[in-house]
């Protein structure tokens, strides 16, 4: 028989198997215990003096009907049973074209895999490189300032996501992200995302599951084509038709999924040219802040800092201004990472942040932002896109040549003194650092706000506000500042029939899973309506 056993615990006090702590919560006895699986694992650090691994999982048990209904009994123990994958409900309506999906981020990857899967031969259309030849013209960047318009952090093969932590979390809580852990790991992930609670893969683990995610629709009978930039859309009687590329080609197309990535601007007003429902949205900027990773371990651990089973620590933190006008708050936090240079247009600084899958760097970086809206960047759908060049175009200006960024070390930031870059770490930035007081970068109200959010932030995490930190400008892409507007249900353009806006730079998700997620229900609403390519 197989159970399903909630809340093993385990101390870090206390040398224990994973068996010997199942045995010992249901009074099993080792012989009667076969294999154990873990389904889920995760740390409680609530106690800093105990800390506990807490883990789900799926056992093998050879126990008597007795025992079996003691068992049972318990609301931590239930009886497992296989899940059942729903089977795909295909449409009959004949598509003109094979589906064509523009973006191979998560989103498109896992909308052209579906596709793929269910025989649609779907065509993906990049406007970057593969990961390999992207991968060298961005670490060509890091150490040149060379910057390529069509190669960057956020074009290419994989997305903005490549170049990132490659956290696989989502507040979405949906049956589907199982399948899709699981899609990931067939393509090369790490198998631990099946199971960790706050499963990633590292910007090296990612870009090998990208290769793997690519092949397979390719193998699949998908087609995948580079450096195949969209510029316009073939429309008739409100319905896209199709696509016309940089080169002029112009390509048919039975659907349009369009999944752009939040940074592609020229999209965004290509679509305002041909009246697609978009409006701005609200989204955050501020700067990214370098601690030593020790000290976030020590702040979140205490005495167990470092110990190999709980790695490098994370944290996420929100402060709200008395009035609820204004939040700061943490994102896309890396632990043993570093901070990048995320620039996709010429003469703009911006900055994100990524690590290794090991979190090996020995600095934690994260995103310190603040809300802005509508109230903030003006009316109009772009209006959200000209306030995010506006400072990214400042911070190169006090950034100096050579794509270098503005910062200063946080003492100085807290209290608003000469700028300086001395502090507890190096910054990892490149290809270089400007001394800069950051006041001059971004709006007055996001520096305040940050200031009353670090205070607080001190608070919370032991050494956090103690000056030695570094800051480093612009954080500008945490999510898209427009939404293509689309029906809920079928998940079409509100305006144009056959067009099917997707994923982050569509509005409609916030991170890897979530975009990866919404691919794939997009690909399932066409499916629906259409019946497979012949």
């Amino acid at each position: 028989m197989k159970l399903k056993i909630n809340n093993v615990r385990i101390s870090l006090l206390h040398e224990c198997t994973l068996k010997q702590a199942v045995c010992k919560k249901t009074g099993i006895s080792r012989e009667a215990l076969g294999e154990v699986k873990i389904l889920r694992k995760a740390v409680d650090a609530r106690k800093k003096n105990e800390i506990y691994l807490n883990y789900h999982v799926l056992a093998e048990v050879d126990v008597n009907n007795r025992l079996s209904k003691r068992l049972l009994a318990d609301k931590d123990i239930t009886k497992f049973t296989p899940p059942v994958k729903e089977q795909a409900k295909l449409g009959t309506l004949p598509m003109a074209a094979p589906p064509v999906v523009i973006g191979a981020g998560p989103a498109g990857l896992l909308a052209a895999l579906q596709l793929a899967e269910y025989g649609y031969q779907p065509i993906l259309l990049e406007r970057g490189k593969p990961v390999a030849q992207r991968v060298e013209d961005v670490q060509r960047f890091w150490r040149t300032g060379q910057f390529d318009h069509a190669s960057n952090v956020q074009f290419g093969e994989g997305g903005a996501g490549t170049f990132s932590d490659g956290k696989l979390t989502t507040r979405v809580n949906d049956p589907v992200m199982a399948e899709i852990l699981q899609l990931f790991v067939d393509a090369g992930a790490p198998e631990n995302i099946l199971w960790e609670h706050k499963p990633h893969v590292g910007t090296d683990k990612l870009r090998a599951m990208v290769t793997g995610l690519s092949k397979r629709i390719c193998a699949l009978g998908g087609t995948i084509r580079y450096e195949a930039h969209v510029t316009d859309l073939l429309v008739q009687q409100n319905a896209v038709r199709g696509v016309v590329l940089a080169s002029g080609e112009k390509l048919e197309a039975g659907a349009v999924v369009l999944a752009c990535g939040h940074s592609a601007r020229d999209t965004y007003a290509m679509l305002a040219r041909e009246g697609v429902g978009i409006t701005s949205k609200p989204f955050a900027i501020g700067v990214r802040i370098e601690h030593p990773q020790e000290l976030i371990d020590k702040a979140q651990y205490g005495s167990f800092a470092g110990n190999h089973l709980l790695g490098a620590a994370d944290y996420a933190l929100v402060y709200h201004t008395p009035d609820k006008s204004r939040t700061a708050y943490s994102f896309c936090m890396c632990p043993g990472g570093q901070v990048v240079a995320a620039a996709s247009e010429a003469g703009g600084v911006v900055v994100n942040g990524m690590s290794m899958f090991k979190r090996d760097s020995g600095i934690a970086n994260s995103a310190l932002v603040v809300n802005v809206s509508a109230a903030d960047f003006g009316a109009g759908p772009l209006a959200g896109v000209e306030f995010q060049r506006k400072y990214e175009r400042l911070a190169y200006e006090l950034g100096g040549a050579n794509y270098h960024a503005p910062a200063q070390n946080l003492a100085s930031f807290l209290t608003q003194t000469t700028p300086s870059l001395d502090g507890l770490v190096q910054g990892s930035y490149r290809p270089g650092l400007t001394v800069c007081d950051l006041d001059k970068v971004l709006p007055r109200f996001v520096t305040d706000t940050l200031r009353l959010g670090i205070e607080s932030f001190g608070y919370k995490l032991a050494g956090y506000a103690d000056g030695g930190a570094l800051l480093t400008g612009v954080e500008t892409r945490t999510s898209a500042p427009v939404r293509i507007e689309r029906n809920k249900i079928s998940f079409v353009s509100i305006t144009h029939d056959l067009l099917y806006p997707c994923g982050e730079g569509a509005g409609y998700a916030g991170g890897i899973m979530s975009a990866a997620l919404d691919g794939y229900h997009v690909a399932k609403a066409i499916m629906q309506r259409f019946a497979p390519c012949k």
